[in-house]
């Protein structure tokens, strides 16, 4: 059965000090243009509660949400503003004025519940009515919004779709918590690890490198359109969601932190058998992400199968707050950069040492980084011109941001899911909801590639 949703109410929330806040804005940061022409983030959270009825959801779980969002906003208030690009000006700011507001949408579905929260693949055509649409035009950009769905007799969950030019995954998470902080405890005062750092000062980046991320997007997207300079430069109208097929699902894996030790001790072996026949004697850094994103990239690769010596690559971001002088571990905004490898061959990753290989080149890209890496201006022009059957897998989230302690008050989460990745490249990261140790990755393919993959992950668990 094909699920409906349907849509109650379209409201906006304003700052609960909104009437004595005065105006203010935040210039975008070197950071920040990075990520400005990007397609909005799209999460969803789901909370399983199952005699929920219509009557409680109206009269207790919306109005809870609808005020917590409200007083956590007055801490967050350029959520509630625009993104503006001025005509002078040589980049866009976050505006915020008096009684500006967000987007808070109120449905019901009869969805199934369990199969979008589960550990079975599903169409991923099905997620995507539970995540609001970012509203955003050539003169300006919304930054956040937010849909909150009932799942009658099942449970309720809460989309959001997020600017990547004013949050990252940091970011957001530190809202999400604080609003779920207020809402859970009735308390609008918030502690200290969740009040966030606006001073753009501590983004100290070189001198011209912001106009340089700005020319980059310029030849990005000339080459995107056949070589013809864009109609309007500044616009900021965001590119739509990704077009999904019926044939895409989606599907969440879960690792253990048993599972985890056995990739690492296996990789310690197969280390082991390597420097026994060379010469090189160079440590592997074997932390939870590179074991855990080595594994799934490789299975993705061999999962689609093809010609061995097709283009693969790999990016992922580090977080930047420790670099930054002093360090802000509550900086608001983005303070990510990326590192990727790219023009690798499927066939570096097919044979019996293919994890070994890709745990190598992860372990040396984070063991390479350092400050200088996080003001290299990022080669747009080389992602256009990639050849189009390459496979690049993107990792969105992180295994450290403890998106399963997002309680409003109705128990932990039963799935936390980014909707946005990318069908067939991206996939997303969280620690596992018993929190002990576990990582959950999520994924979107075509249905026959997911079931080959599926196969893949856990037969490599047994080797």
């Amino acid at each position: 059965m094909v699920s409906s949703l349907n849509i109650i109410e379209v409201a906006r929330v304003t700052p609960s000090n909104s009437d004595s806040a005065e105006s203010l804005s935040l210039p975008l940061t070197y950071f920040d243009l990075i990520y400005y022409k990007l397609r909005a983030v799209e999460r969803v959270i789901f909370y399983r509660i199952t005699n929920v009825t219509r009557p409680f959801f109206d009269s207790v779980i919306v109005p809870n949400l609808k005020t917590s969002l409200s007083s956590c906003l007055s801490h967050y208030l350029p959520l509630a503003g625009k993104l503006i690009w001025e005509p002078l000006d040589h980049k866009p700011t976050i505006v915020y004025s008096q009684n500006d507001d967000v987007s808070f949408s109120v449905a019901e579905t009869n969805a199934d519940f369990s199969s979008l929260s589960g550990n079975e693949p599903f169409p991923s055509t099905e997620l995507y009515p539970l995540v609001p649409a970012l509203q955003s035009s050539d003169d300006s950009a919304s930054i956040v919004s937010f849909q909150v769905t009932l799942f009658p007799n099942q449970g309720f969950c809460i989309g959001v779709s997020a600017h990547h030019a004013v949050l990252d995954g940091k970011t957001t998470t530190m809202f999400l918590k604080s609003w779920a902080h207020i809402c859970k405890h009735q308390d609008f005062s918030l502690p200290q690890d969740l009040i966030p750092t606006y001073d753009r000062t501590v983004i100290k980046s070189p001198t011209d490198s912001e106009n340089k991320v700005l020319n980059e997007w310029r030849s990005f997207t000339k080459i995107l359109a056949g070589g013809k300079e864009p109609a309007n430069p500044k616009s900021l109208k965001l590119n739509p969601s990704f077009e999904i097929g019926p044939d895409v699902v989606r599907y969440t894996l879960q690792l253990t932190r048993e599972d985890i030790q056995t990739l690492r001790e296996r990789l310690k072996r197969e280390v082991s058998s390597s420097s026994s026949s060379t010469s090189s004697s160079k440590e592997l850094r074997l932390s939870t992400f590179v074991i855990v994103y080595s594994y799934v990239l490789v299975c993705i690769i061999r999962a689609r199968g093809g010609e061995p010596h097709r283009p693969v690559g790999y990016a992922f971001s580090v977080d930047c707050r420790s670099l930054m002088n002093p360090p802000a571990p509550n900086y608001f905004g983005n303070c990510i950069a990326g590192c990727s490898r790219m023009m690798l061959t499927a066939k570096m990753f097919m044979g019996e040492e293919g994890l070994l290989a890709a745990a190598t080149m992860v372990s040396d890209s984070i063991e390479e980084w350092d400050e200088s890496f996080a003001w290299k201006i990022p080669d747009f022009v080389a992602y256009a011109t990639l050849p189009p059957e390459t496979q690049l897998i993107l990792v969105s989230g992180s295994n450290r941001f403890g998106v399963y302690e997002l309680d409003f008050g109705w128990g932990r989460p039963d799935k936390v899911m980014v909707v946005s990745i990318s069908p067939g490249n991206g996939i997303s990261m969280a620690e596992g909801r018993d929190q002990n140790g576990g990582v959950e990755i999520g994924l979107s393919l075509k249905k026959h590639e997911m079931d080959s993959l599926i196969d893949l992950l856990h037969c490599e668990l047994r080797i």
